[in-house]
């Protein structure tokens, strides 16, 4: 696992401080390596929207928030669903099969969460791809890798996790069926609901 990598998995599972700068010179002690690969992990998180601004020159670790979830979940909603449809009817039997291999890898127990998210996002692209849309799918992607960062909540205490493996199945019944309309409600109802979720999840909680 790469520095970037340690580094989420420290964030979704609250290791490191949420709110305070991100010291280069504690991060590279930390993991024990030197500060160019910690600067450029810390960029890499920046720019995939891990981190925040702090200071003139500094990172944070922001906190989450209820509004922030369901953005993500609003944007996440209308840009897939219109990227599932411009793929849908160029799906072929192999997008799905290597969908349902994701599926099957996000069944292992050892999984950690930011693998989880990664596997997740693998899953839905080996559908999207088919639609030839790379600057719509890398925005998407986008979103996906920023929600990440909640999937402590959605895996833990939500214990949402089977049902989105059990959603996910259904969706690839549907493309198999080549129920175009089927498939495209129910992929925005599975976006949609898991989102619905945490975000009331987290103002009762006050995030």
């Amino acid at each position: 696992m790469d520095i970037t990598q340690k580094i989420k998995e420290h964030i979704v599972n609250g290791e490191l401080p949420r709110g305070v700068p991100l010291r280069q010179a504690e991060l590279s002690a930390r993991y024990g390596v030197s500060r160019i690969p910690i600067r450029d992990a810390l960029l890499s998180l920046r720019a995939e929207g891990w981190l925040a601004p702090h200071g003139k020159a500094g990172v944070m670790i922001p906190a989450l928030n209820w509004k922030e979830a369901e953005d993500l979940c609003l944007m996440r909603a209308e840009l897939e669903c219109l990227l599932f449809e411009m793929a849908f009817d160029n799906i072929q039997e192999e997008n799905v099969k290597e969908a349902r291999g994701f599926l099957i890898d996000l069944d292992h127990e050892n999984l950690t969460l930011v693998g989880r998210g990664e596997l997740n996002w693998q899953f839905h692209n080996a559908l999207y791809q088919a639609a030839n849309r790379p600057t719509l799918q890398r925005v998407v992607e986008g979103l996906n890798k920023q929600a990440v960062r909640y999937l402590g909540f959605q895996y833990g205490p939500l214990g949402y996790r089977s049902i989105s493996q059990d959603q996910h199945e259904v969706l690839l019944r549907l493309i198999e069926s080549k129920n175009k309309q089927a498939a495209l409600n129910y992929l925005r109802q599975h976006i949609e609901q898991a989102g619905k979720l945490l975000s009331e999840y987290l103002k009762e909680i006050s995030y």
